[in-house]
């Protein structure tokens, strides 16, 4: 292997480049947390397979928080190449060269052998493009041959080392939104010994096998420590159940964010687990939607003072609306308290999150590629802003030297002090573990709460007849979808039915390629189901009068014109009402049952194999799941008397039935 010294200034373009991205991610999201770090060999070849759901961030955090600091290399065509200014670059900051059109395999991955030959870090992103999909799609076999080939190649020349697979699983909170998270998991590395008698063998056709199976493999485990749902229903149901769940903004343990996203993605997805299973997933995607819409979130609802005077089901009488003023005032009042002392730097950074969003816009039917265009021209604008700050600040020292070591110094603290108001970031510690303990001091959402309290205040103030009528509101209870990226192949297999509580469902498993989960329209209820659950709070409709299924989004155009605040507003806080409710029943049904009589949910296989019992198949009682979600902080509502409790109440906000007439109802207006 070449030295560190000869490494360090060979790819020193490459650490330029990557401690320049790596401060713009830092900046964008308000943690990354690096899970598996000690799975990753400190010396050796290792190729690194990650996913890629987020277009060029995907490569900017892989890099940024790769443990020991190793540098990466990427694949890129071999024609770019051939200019010898574009090649020293393109080597400099770690390519490598892959001559795509050569159906030779010794030849297409020449430059891989080399790398890996020298100990180098090859990272590969299999599925073959960044995509926006409720799962992973697909598993290419391009890191498979490369790692096979190579182990073909190293046994032809002996004293080449060995090379490991090492899955990287890349999972964002919210990934085209600013100061969400990331989570980054590397898995156990995979060893080339099992494969290679298979692959070595002279019998046709044996090599591709054993390349199908390791594809096959690097899919399980980047599947195992990711989110997949069979359908965007699912997924949005089992979203928004944990921003409920979970309603503080960052209050999840990131190191259980995933098997607590596939959980209830898990639960969501076996149909007719309890009677009021359609009930609650409609309700729960008309306000994913609704908030979808308005571009608000739970978290920051339910943070306000919403007290129950803002009930939208019975106008509101002038005493109570003076005193709903006051509280938003008061609210106000605390969210401008550190105003003058992060509005010098919101001013100056102005531009940047102007540009952010113009360069998100313009990819608004793109989730994968909206955060990466938000930090490419945050960036640029960056690069324009400082440097004018730094000139003008020169020019007050007279173009000095030691004014241009003053002015450096004024600009670089002027960031820092930027970062620290505005979004609390630690930027010292931006490439290692240590940004998990980095927590943002509160302005950024303080702003978004001021935000959203007026629009409340708007919404709720404005007379009744302003709201949107029954067919108006109907296009907006029904969430969007993202467009389908032609570049991923599709399973033409029929399919199949999610699982339910009277079928097999040890025979699904909803990671599969195939699975897929049919309307509620073509699910049929358990004729047993009655004689394991408790008698239905009487919040419950029978099933003859549940809800009709909901809408695929897929029917409906892409894009949709917001509406006035003023005009939605009384329907997203019904919603609020209506989801939480619906989520209270269902988990009291569900707990009741699973102690009665033991009932089993669906649940991922690695799951089961980890939280159900020994010899567990696909399946989790139902108590344990509900037990895990409670221990990593769950706050599941509690169902009293048909409803909610007092005191429930009135910590969520969601008495509606208490004075004034009564309005019209989300089930009236559906």
């Amino acid at each position: 292997m070449p030295s560190s010294a000869n490494d360090f200034d060979f790819f020193l373009l490459h650490r330029v480049i990557r401690y320049v991205t790596g401060l713009a991610a830092v900046s964008f999201f308000s943690e990354i947390r690096v899970v598996g770090g000690e799975n990753v060999p400190q010396t050796g070849p290792v190729i690194v397979t990650a996913t890629h759901h987020n277009m060029m961030l995907d490569p900017v955090i892989l890099s940024s928080t790769f443990p020991n600091h190793r540098i990466l290399h990427y694949w890129s065509k071999a024609s770019l190449f051939a200019n010898p200014v574009v090649r020293q670059i393109l080597l400099s900051t770690g390519n490598i060269p892959v001559d795509r059109k050569s159906k030779d395999r010794q030849v297409l991955f020449r430059g891989t052998f080399e790398a890996l030959s020298k100990g180098y870090a090859v990272a590969l992103f299999p599925e073959g493009t960044s995509y926006t999909e409720p799962r992973i799609m697909q598993v290419k076999d391009g890191a498979a041959w490369a790692a096979l080939e190579y182990t073909k190649h190293a046994q032809e020349n002996p004293g080449f080392p060995e090379v490991k697979i090492v899955p990287a699983a890349i999972v964002y909170t919210n990934k085209s939104k600013y100061r969400s998270s990331v989570i980054i998991e590397f898995g156990q590395p995979i060893s080339m010994d099992p494969y290679k008698e298979q692959f070595f063998s002279e019998i046709e056709g044996a090599s591709r096998v054993a390349a199908k199976q390791l594809s096959r493999d690097i899919e399980e485990e980047l599947t195992k420590h990711t989110v997949n749902a069979p359908d965007w229903d699912t997924l949005y149901a089992a979203r928004m159940a944990r921003d409920i769940l979970w309603q503080k903004e960052n209050s999840i343990n990131l190191d259980d964010f995933v098997a607590i996203s596939q959980t209830l993605v898990d639960l969501f997805s076996t149909v007719d687990v309890t009677p009021n299973f359609h009930l609650t997933r409609r309700r729960l995607l008309e306000y994913y939607s609704l908030l979808q819409t308005t571009n608000l979130t739970n978290s920051i609802l339910s943070t306000l003072p919403l007290p129950r005077d803002l009930d939208p089901h019975k106008p509101v009488t002038l005493p109570s609306r003076l005193l709903t003023l006051l509280l938003f005032v008061r609210d106000t009042c605390k969210s401008l308290v550190h105003l003058p002392f992060f509005l010098f730097p919101l001013v100056v950074h102005l531009p940047v999150y102007i540009m952010g969003r113009f360069g998100a816009h313009l990819v608004e039917d793109e989730e994968e590629t909206q955060a990466q265009n938000k930090v490419a021209f945050g960036l640029l604008s960056l690069f324009l802003i400082y440097p004018a700050i730094f000139f003008f600040l020169w020019a007050l020292f007279w173009y000095t030297p030691i004014g241009a070591i003053l002015a450096a110094t004024m600009v670089y603290m002027f960031a820092i002090y930027h970062n620290r108001m505005i979004t609390g970031t630690c930027l010292n510690h931006f490439i290692s573990v240590h940004i998990n303990s980095c927590h943002p001091p509160g302005n950024y959402e303080a702003a978004r709460r001021f935000i959203t309290a007026w629009r409340i205040l708007i919404g709720v103030w404005a007379p009744k007849k302003w709201d949107l009528s029954v067919s108006a509101l109907s296009p907006y209870t029904t969430p969007s979808i993202p467009k389908e990226n032609p570049w991923v192949e599709r399973p033409r297999t029929n399919p199949v039915s999610t699982p339910s509580i009277s079928t097999n469902i040890t025979n699904v498993n909803v990671n599969s390629p195939e699975a897929r989960t049919p309307s509620d329209n073509e699910s049929t209820p358990s004729p047993n189901i009655s004689s394991v659950l408790p008698p239905d709070p009487t919040l419950i409709l029978p099933r003859e009068q549940e809800p009709p299924p909901t809408i695929k989004p897929s029917s409906l155009p892409h894009s949709r014109r917001r509406p006035p605040t003023r005009r939605i507003m009384r329907h997203v806080l019904r919603a609020r009402i209506e989801a939480v409710k619906a989520l209270a029943v269902f988990f009291d049904q569900l707990e009741h049952a699973g102690e009665r009589k033991r009932l089993k949910v669906h649940a991922s296989r690695h799951l089961a194999e980890i939280y159900g019992e020994s010899g567990a198949n696909d399946e989790r009682y139902a108590v344990e799941v509900v037990d895990f979600l409670r221990k990593r902080g769950a706050r599941i509502p509690s169902v009293g008397g048909g409803g909610l409790k007092e005191e429930e109440e009135e910590e969520w906000a969601l008495t509606s039935d208490a004075e004034g007439d009564s309005g019209t109802s989300l089930d009236e207006s559906l």
